[in-house]
C-alpha cells in the first residue's frame, strides 16, 4: 500500500512512525511533513489546506489511503473531495467535521440528544453576550465558535476577564471568522481528560485514555496552548468512568451524528470534565489530538492501518485494539515566547542521543537546514517515553529532554504530576466482584464512593476460580489503608465470606441476581455466615450496591468529619427531593 499522511506536526510524525510498522505498507508520503517525518516518509511540498493539490497528488501517485491529521482540511471537505475522485481518505467528511469546526453545532447536538455538557448560549452581539455573562456569573468560559488551533477557549475567573475575551473575539477579530460567533458557558469543576476512539459511523472502538496539559507554564499557569505534554493512561478515568464515557458520550454522539444525516467516520475525540461521579463534555474534536497522539500510538500494539481502513469501509466491528498495559508520557519542547511570537531558525542538538528504544523524539515545528535540524515552530518536539509506570515514563522523558538543546527552547517540568499524585492516593475502600459482568451492579457502589470523594481500589477475583487472588486482596487490604471491603457476587456468592475470613475489616456483601433463582441463591449464600465470620449483607442488586456505598461511607464517617458532613448533605438532598415530589402532588 501507498499511504499519504497530511500534516506537519508531532501528530503526523507519530502517525508516520506507527504506519511504517505495518506490513501492509511499502511507501509513505507526508505533506508537507517536517524534519522528523523524513525518517519514515517522503516529504511532499503541499500545504495541508491545499486540498485540491493533495487530491491531484494522491490520484497521480495511486495513493491507497490518505490519513488526514489536522482539523482544517477536514473542515474544508478534503474527505468529500477525495471520495468524489474515487480515493480513500481516513477522517470525517465536511458535514461530520462540523462537530469540531462549530462549537454551536456540537453544543446543539449534545443538548438535543442528552449528551452531558455545560450550560451555555451562543452570541454574535457583544452586548447580549455581556448581559448573559452577568446572568451566568463568574467563573465561566468563553469560546470561539470556529477553529482556533486549540487556543480559542478563555477560562475567565471574573466577569471583567470574560468581557475582555468577548471584546478580543468579536471586536478585535483575533481569530478572524472563527471568533465572530462565540459561546458563553458555565465553567465546569473537575479534572480534564481526553477520550479518543475510532469509529466507522456505527461501531466505536476506544483507544487508550490520555490527559494533556494546555497551559504553557508549570502548575497550569499562563495562556492556553495547543498542548505542552500528555500521558496515557489517565488515572482519573478508571474502569467505571471509561465504561460510562462510552455509554453516555461516545456511542450516543456517533448515533446522534447518524440521526442528523452526518455519518461520522474517523477519530472522535471527546474532551471530558470529570467531577466526582459526573462526566460532562467540554468539546468534541474530529481528529487525533496533539500531543495525545504520541503517547497513545506508543501504547497501541495493533497495526493501525487495517483499523483506519475498517473505519473507511464500515467494518470496524470485525476489529479490536491491542493495548500495551505500560504507561507513556510526552513532554513538548517549545520555543521561548510560544504561544505568542517566537524566534525561528535555532539549530537543535542532541535529538539522536535522546531517541532510544523506549523514547521517541517526535518532531513538530522543525525543518532541515542542510544536515542540521532547526526549530521553526512554537511547539518543536514531543519527547515521548514508555515505562512500567507513569513515574518511570516521566523520568525517561525528562532524561531525554535534558540531552536536547537549542538557544530558545523550554518545556514544562511537571508533566504527569497529576497522574502521579492521583496514583499515590491511599484507597479507603476495597471493592471486589466475582466477574466483570457484575460491574453494572457494582458500579452503583463506585458512584456513591465517587460522590463522597472516597478513593477506592477495585478488582475482580473469584472465590472458586481464583481463591488465592481473593484471599490476597482481603489479607492485604488493611496494610493498603482500606477501612472497608465491599464484595459483590452472584450464584453461590462465597466471595464476601472469603473476604471476611481473611481480614478483620468490616465486609459488606452485595448479592447479585445472575442465575435462574433471581438472586435468592446469592442472598442466602452471603447472609448465612458461620459465627465469627460476619458479613453485613445488603439487598440484592443495584439497591444493595447503592446502600453498600453509603454504609461504607458511614463506617468511615465515624472517624472522618468531612465524610460525615457529606453524608449529612446527601441525606438532606434526598429529603429535599421527597419534599419536592410532595409539593408537585399538591398541584
Amino acid at each position: 500500500m501507498k499511504i499519504l499522511v497530511v500534516g506537519s506536526g508531532g501528530r503526523e510524525h507519530a502517525l508516520a512512525w506507527k504506519i511504517s510498522q505495518s506490513t501492509m505498507v511499502n511507501k509513505i508520503y507526508c505533506a508537507p511533513g517536517n524534519a522528523g517525518t523524513r525518517q519514515y516518509a517522503e516529504s511532499v511540498p503541499i500545504k495541508a489546506d491545499d486540498i485540491k493539490a493533495l487530491a491531484e497528488f494522491a490520484l497521480e501517485n495511486s495513493i491507497d489511503l490518505t490519513v488526514v491529521g489536522p482539523e482544517v482540511p477536514l473542515s474544508m471537505g478534503i474527505v468529500d473531495l477525495f471520495t468524489s475522485m474515487g480515493l480513500k481518505a481516513f477522517g470525517p467528511d465536511q458535514s461530520a467535521a462540523q462537530l469540531e469546526a462549530s462549537k454551536i453545532f456540537a453544543k446543539n447536538l449534545m443538548l438535543k440528544y442528552n449528551i452531558p455538557t455545560a450550560e451555555g448560549r451562543s452570541f454574535t452581539d457583544l452586548e447580549k453576550a455581556k448581559s448573559y455573562v452577568k446572568v451566568l456569573g463568574a467563573p465561566l468560559v468563553v469560546k470561539a465558535d470556529g477553529l482556533a488551533a486549540g487556543k480559542g477557549v478563555f477560562v475567565c475567573s471574573t466577569e471583567e476577564e470574560a468581557f475582555e475575551a468577548l471584546d478580543s473575539l468579536i471586536n478585535e477579530d483575533i481569530f478572524g471568522d472563527a471568533g465572530s460567533l462565540v459561546v458563553v458557558e458555565e465553567c465546569l469543576e473537575g479534572e480534564e481528560a481526553s477520550f479518543i476512539a475510532l469509529t466507522d459511523g456505527r461501531t466505536v472502538l476506544p483507544l487508550p485514555t490520555s490527559q494533556d496539559h494546555k497551559r504553557v507554564f508549570d502548575n497550569d499557569e499562563g495562556p492556553n496552548t495547543g498542548g505542552m505534554g500528555a500521558y496515557s493512561p489517565a488515572p482519573v478515568l478508571d474502569f467505571m468512568l471509561r465504561r460510562r464515557a462510552m455509554e453516555e458520550v461516545m456511542i450516543p454522539a456517533v448515533q446522534a451524528m447518524e440521526a442528523e444525516g452526518c455519518l461520522f467516520k474517523g477519530v472522535l475525540y471527546a474532551g471530558l470534565m470529570i467531577h466526582k461521579d459526573k462526566i460532562k463534555v467540554l468539546e468534541f474534536n474530529a481528529r487525533l489530538g496533539d500531543p495525545e497522539t504520541q503517547p497513545i500510538l506508543m501504547r497501541l500494539k495493533s497495526d493501525l492501518v487495517p483499523l483506519m481502513e475498517a473505519c473507511v469501509d464500515g467494518c470496524l466491528h470485525r476489529h479490536k485494539a491491542d493495548i500495551d498495559p505500560r504507561s507513556t508520557l510526552c513532554v513538548v519542547m517549545a520555543s521561548q515566547g510560544y504561544p505568542g511570537a517566537y524566534a525561528k531558525g535555532d539549530v537543535i542538538t542532541g535529538i539522536d542521543e535522546a531517541d532510544t528504544e523506549d523514547t521517541k523524539v517526535f518532531h513538530a515545528g522543525t525543518s532541515l537546514d542542510g544536515e542540521s535540524v532547526t526549530a521553526t515552530g512554537g511547539r518543536v518536539l514531543g519527547v515521548t517515553s514508555l515505562g512500567a509506570t507513569v513515574d518511570e515514563a516521566r523520568d525517561k522523558a525528562y532524561a531525554a529532554c535534558a540531552k536536547i538543546k537549542w538557544d530558545n527552547g523550554f518545556y514544562r517540568k511537571d508533566i504527569g504530576a497529576r497522574a502521579i499524585a492521583r496514583l499515590g492516593i491511599t484507597p479507603r475502600v476495597g471493592v471486589i466482584m466475582g466477574s466483570d459482568s457484575d460491574l453494572p451492579v457494582m458500579e452503583e457502589t463506585l458512584k456513591i464512593l465517587k460522590k463522597f470523594e472516597i478513593p477506592y481500589e477495585v478488582t475482580v477475583a473469584s472465590a472458586h476460580r481464583t481463591p488465592a487472588r481473593a484471599e490476597a486482596f482481603a489479607s492485604q487490604a488493611r496494610a493498603k489503608g482500606m477501612g472497608v471491603i465491599v464484595a459483590g457476587a452472584g450464584h453461590a456468592a462465597h466471595l464476601a465470606g472469603v473476604m471476611a475470613a481473611n481480614t478483620t475489616l468490616p465486609v459488606l456483601g452485595v448479592p447479585i441476581d445472575s442465575s435462574a433463582l433471581l438472586g435468592i441463591d446469592s442472598l442466602l449464600a452471603t447472609a448465612q455466615m458461620p459465627p465469627g465470620v460476619p458479613v453485613a449483607t445488603l439487598a440484592v442488586g443495584k439497591p444493595g450496591a447503592v446502600n453498600a456505598g453509603v454504609l461504607a461511607a458511614q463506617i468511615l464517617g465515624v472517624s472522618d468529619s468531612e465524610i460525615a458532613r457529606k453524608l449529612e448533605q446527601y441525606k438532606k438532598e434526598m429529603a429535599d427531593k421527597v419534599d419536592k415530589k410532595a409539593e408537585n402532588l399538591a398541584w
